[in-house]
């Protein structure tokens, strides 16, 4: 964890010194010769940090030094917080939108501060940079003592030190792997598969560190019926060495020949070919790393050569090493967890063994609640079932019982082991990354894009001065690798995406002790802080992870200096009925939920002091005004508003946030409008401001906004209304866009505007919208047509990629042509008070349709076969009495799995084609599961013959 810090002290360093310099702010003098020295320092020690981590996980006396690294860099960080905070509070007095305190300045100059023309220059931060570095060094002048290894580039052409597996097993002590087990062997005995068309067949066991992948491959190669199928099997322990050479000899070997005296591979290579050329095996690959599928792709067509139905088995703990080695997704094994029973059937056959009856009988009752704390891992049974072996007493098990898995010195050799193979495998972004979730409480639901913004505000995505925005994708992509790498669990999806957008997650218990122990310090705290008000572990958990959640029933909070160092706070739902005055000392906070509390808008000001602010929830705080120093928080990615629903305006020097992305003033019901100058934040991307019914005066700034990613609802209404055409250069809007149309005055001038203003909007350039939801309001004057409304919808034409759409009160007697294009990947249309439509178009040909529903309709009467998509050639005006053979499109609603037709009470026939004769068969909405037909009272006829064609 050294690492992470130092990397973010190397660039902060060296971005503060160039700031001075590019700036003209010189705030912070005499320090030039100290921020080089220890830049050069602190780039000598993390090249031996890899290996520094790796001995400190079984030397204590390392452990401490890496504690004391760890500790006083963080405090090299949050001076150089201070640092950066003096630079910002400098050119934010100076600008023209600074609003000077009511009280005289300088009653807050330190002591320590001299004033030349208006320029305090910061000596209390150049000494504390000098005595900081001082620690520092005599901590790094203790490394050579420890004999680190400098780090070199990931080379595993060396041997690997992990044990080596066999596919010996003693099935007596396996259990509650069968199921699993005949899962598993299906795969291997299965003729093909899913990767036969690679010529080779690859099944795959994915599972977190310590779960039994090895065990379950060991359970299929050795069953006689996977005996009787292969003639030929082979064992290879790849680990974390993918030696080409190596494997490639160790299959020749195994397959009875012997190995060439030559490390060229393509003579190993040739030699293998021949070795297994027409014969059918199964070759296990158990505990594969690498991800580098140039590694694996000479071996992988060497292998094709063996006979039909060969089969590769590979374990890994990394989904993508299953991906990169060829396995299709339904060929992949996710080995699951044990129940508790089978982890303490797994714990008592190893801690009862040389024990009689009676003593187990005795140890029975605690021992399965031992086993509970397992959760599932069979490796973790093992581990306390051997630490059990020798306690001979109640007392003793209590002991263990009562102990955090961490701190059981026996797990943290064997279990925690394992899992830090894992762990040294990922990069040190990664490493902080993931130990930092060890900051929520056990079995937490973890949103996932709030633990990304966790993530920023703690400096783990890295800089995003030159791409802002950049850092979302960075924090999604390293929650995915940490997914893969079987980290987390219990994985909840977003509902309505396309692709696997996963929403929540959890960490299984073991995992979060490994997690925790990996941040605990174990050398203690450098500066030893008492409090009379804050408890030991309270100042620890925010030392250790600069962040404070889970505050609540905090009525009367008062925040003490042992607290000053957080850089995350969450107050919400504390009652708080104000915001304490000491939130102006946490000058390192970049993350601050207030929401859910009430407490007078005056205190917001206070926030507005917090320059390194980057995230800031004040929702459901029942807020009526914001203060004009908002605009201060110059560094404010995210501002959430939402649910303040008296909050009447926002100030225009919000506008000068410059990096804000996101602004939500969700179901802010009074707020008239926003800021005139809106159009200056360039970098916004995401402004929710649905149920925000009084927000129609948006500022014609939204146009020049083309970063925006996401508007939830705009509104026009004619000429004097918002404009639907300043959609036209938003061509990156994404996810659900609402529209909400005024017709009013019956004004044919008035009309075209919105005609015109609708065409502008161009909606069909904007390909990753997913939902469209327009809304209709106004009525059809008596002597007036139609055709306004029909223009409009028209002219809303969306991407042909739009998957969902919703349209109300439309006035139009046809819905538009572009709604029946084959081309279209609509997978729902819902239709309400849409009272004017007389027929259906030709909805049957969308290939991806699922779901529709219409209702309110008081002017449909017949539904024809064209709704059903059919298309007939030859004569077509018949007498419903004949029989007439045509030739059709032979498939009707492929996909439709929901079909809702309500409160249509003039509807008196859905046409019967089921009497025709045709050239081919037909299929009418096949994989049909839901009908509904409520409220239509004028149907006598329920066209049952097509219906009955669904399921």
């Amino acid at each position: 964890m050294a690492d992470a810090i130092i990397s973010v002290v190397l660039n902060r360093l060296a971005a503060l010194m160039q700031e001075q310099i590019r700036s003209h702010v010189n705030l912070v003098r005499g320090v030039e010769k100290e921020v080089e020295s220890l830049s050069e320092e602190l780039n000598t020690v993390k090249n031996v940090l890899e290996d520094a981590e790796k001995k400190g996980c079984k030397d204590k006396s390392v452990k401490d030094w890496l504690t004391r690294l760890e500790n006083t860099s963080y405090e090299m960080d949050d001076v150089l917080d201070e640092w950066n905070y003096s630079i910002l509070k400098f050119q934010i007095e100076q600008s023209d939108d600074f609003v000077p305190p009511k009280k005289k300045v300088w009653s807050f100059i330190p002591t320590s501060c001299m004033c030349f023309k208006n320029v305090f220059i910061r000596h209390d931060i150049a000494l504390k940079i000098k005595e900081v570095k001082a620690r520092l060094d005599l901590i790094l002048a203790e490394k050579d003592r420890y004999g680190f290894v400098i780090s070199q580039p990931i080379d595993h052409s060396h041997e690997s030190w992990r044990v080596q597996s066999t596919s010996l097993v003693d099935l007596e002590e396996i259990c509650g792997r069968e199921l699993e087990t005949e899962n598993l062997v299906s795969k291997l005995l299965v003729e093909g598969g899913s990767g036969k068309e690679l010529g080779i067949h690859v099944v795959s066991v994915v599972g977190a560190g310590g779960l039994g992948k090895t065990t379950l491959a060991k359970l299929a190669y050795n069953d006689i019926r996977v005996k009787v199928c292969f003639g030929l099997k082979i064992w290879i322990c790849v680990s974390d060495t993918f030696d080409q050479v190596g494997i490639a000899n160790e299959i020749i070997e195994g397959t009875g020949g012997s190995k060439p005296k030559t490390d060229q591979l393509e003579m190993v290579l040739q030699c293998l070919k021949e070795t297994i050329s027409g014969k059918k095996f199964l070759l296990v690959l158990d505990d594969v790393w690498t991800e580098d599928d140039t590694k694996w792709e000479p071996l992988k067509n060497a292998l094709k050569c063996g006979g039909a139905g060969s089969k590769i088995l590979v374990t890994t703990r990394n989904e993508r090493v299953a991906i990169m080695m060829g396995t299709v997704k339904n060929e992949i094994h996710y080995l699951g967890y044990l129940s508790h029973e089978k982890c303490w059937l797994v714990l008592c056959r190893i801690a009862l063994s040389r024990k009689n009856k009676e003593e187990c009988e005795n140890f029975e009752n605690i021992g399965k609640e031992i086993a509970k704390k397992c959760k599932g891992l069979p490796l973790a049974a093992k581990t306390l079932g051997s630490l059990l072996r020798f306690k001979n007493t109640l007392e003793e098990w209590t002991n263990i019982l009562d102990s955090e898995v961490w701190e059981l010195e026996k797990v943290k050799l064997d279990l925690f082991s394992h899992l830090l193979l894992s762990y040294n495998e990922l990069s040190p972004a990664l490493k902080r990354c993931f130990s930092y979730c060890a900051v929520f409480p056990k079995d937490t639901k973890i949103n996932v894009e709030s633990l990304i913004t966790k993530w920023m505000a703690m400096g783990y995505l890295g800089s995003n001065e030159n791409n802002v925005g950049d850092w979302k994708l960075r924090g999604r992509e390293y929650f995915n690798k940490l997914a893969m790498c079987s980290l987390f669990q219990e994985f909840e999806k977003c509902p309505g995406h396309d692709y696997e957008h996963i929403k929540s997650f959890k960490m299984h218990d073991i995992i979060h002790d490994f997690a925790q122990f990996l941040r605990k310090n174990g050398g203690g705290l450098m500066k030893k802080i008492s409090c009379q008000r804050c408890s030991p572990l309270l100042v620890s958990h925010v030392k250790e992870y600069r962040s404070l959640f889970h505050y609540k029933n905090f009525r009367n909070p008062h925040l003490c200096d042992c607290l000053t160092s957080v850089r995350l706070l969450s107050l919400r739902y504390c009652g708080l009925h104000f915001i304490p005055k000491e939130i102006e000392k946490l000058i390192h906070l970049r993350w601050l939920d207030l929401g859910s509390n009430e407490f007078p808008d005056e205190d917001l000001k206070s926030i507005c002091k917090l320059y390194s602010l980057q995230f800031l929830w004040v929702d459901h705080c029942e807020v009526l005004e914001i203060p004009h120093e908002i605009g201060n928080l110059i560094h404010l990615k995210h501002l959430d508003l939402s649910w303040n629903k008296l909050q009447k305006e926002l100030p225009e020097s919000l506008c000068g946030l410059i990096e804000l992305e996101s602004l939500n003033v969700y179901s802010c019901g009074y707020l008239i409008g926003l800021p005139k100058g809106i159009h200056r934040l360039k970098n916004l991307k995401h402004l929710y401001n649905d149920v925000t019914r009084s927000v129609r005066e948006i500022p014609q700034g939204l146009a020049q906004l083309t970063n925006l990613v996401t508007v939830s609802r705009l509104y026009c209404e004619g000429r004097d209304g918002s404009k639907l055409g300043w959609l036209k250069n938003l061509n990156r809007l994404s996810g659900s866009l609402k529209l909400r149309i005024e017709i009013s005055s019956g004004d044919p001038e008035e009309e075209a505007v919105v005609v015109e203003d609708a065409r502008e909007a161009e909606l069909r350039k904007k390909m990753h919208i997913q939902e469209l939801q327009i809304s209709f309001c106004g009525s059809i004057r008596e002597g007036r047509d139609q055709s306004v409304w029909m223009d409009i919808i028209n002219a809303l034409e969306p991407h042909p990629n739009l998957k969902n759409l919703c349209i109300w009160d439309y006035k139009g007697s046809r819905l538009p042509g572009w709604i029946e294009s084959p081309l279209n990947q609509l997978r729902s249309i819902f239709l309400d008070g849409c009272e004017y439509i007389s027929s259906l178009p030709a909805l049957g040909k969308l290939p991806c349709l699922e779901s529709f529903v219409m209702q309110s309709n008081c002017r449909l009467q017949f539904i024809g076969r064209e709704f059903l998509g059919i298309e007939t050639r030859g004569d077509q005006n018949v007498e419903a009495s004949s029989t007439e053979t045509v030739s059709i499109n032979t498939i009707g609603f492929p996909k439709l799995q929901e079909l809702a037709i309500c409160d249509c009470s003039e509807w008196k026939e859905w046409e019967d084609i089921t009497r025709e004769i045709f050239f081919v068969a037909i299929t009418l909405m096949p994989c049909l599961t839901k009908l509904a037909i409520r409220n239509c009272d004028g149907l006598t006829d329920r066209s049952c013959h097509i219906v009955s064609c669904g399921k």
